[in-house]
């Protein structure tokens, strides 16, 4: 492990960042798309400006990208915490909505629908993996002035 020291600014703090490789690349291709492409995997997508920002909207937007991170990172947090528990999170699913802002333009508002499968699981088992997906690092990741509005529906 590789481990570099970061002075802040006016070395008022330190921190230590753990080096890691490159995760993708980024590619702008032309009419505002790009492509990336995850390094480890080699699997790719592209990626299109919104409509509503002289894009063609035919592909995910940049920003669509973070909401639909949330989501993902959720959903796979909450796996791993069922699977050590021995549950099956198989069909759980996570409708993710973005909200933007003007001014400067910026994602508003992420809403987060969670809906989990019938499990029979009591009140407790349900309160640990919602604090576990409330608790995923994109969530720790965004900005706190990002508003968060998360909801779970236990079928």
């Amino acid at each position: 492990m590789s481990y570099t020291l970061y002075r802040g600014i006016n070395c008022i703090f330190t921190k230590i960042i753990k080096l890691t490789t490159m995760t993708a690349t980024v590619t702008y291709e032309q009419n505002l798309r790009t492509t990336c492409v995850h390094l480890q995997s080699g699997s790719s997508f592209e990626t299109d400006a919104p409509t509503d920002n002289k894009g063609k909207g035919e592909r995910f937007s940049p920003t669509d990208l973070i909401a639909t991170g949330l989501g993902a990172c959720m959903i796979t947090t909450m796996g791993i915490k069922a699977e050590s528990m021995e549950i099956a999170l198989d069909g759980a699913k996570v409708e993710v909505t973005k909200v933007m802002l003007s001014d400067p333009r910026r994602i508003g508002k992420i809403i987060a629908h969670v809906t989990m499968p019938a499990l029979g699981l009591d009140n407790k088992t349900k309160e640990i993996l919602e604090r576990v997906g409330n608790s995923c690092p994109v969530v720790k990741s965004l900005h706190p002035d990002l508003e968060l509005d998360i909801a779970y529906n236990w079928l």
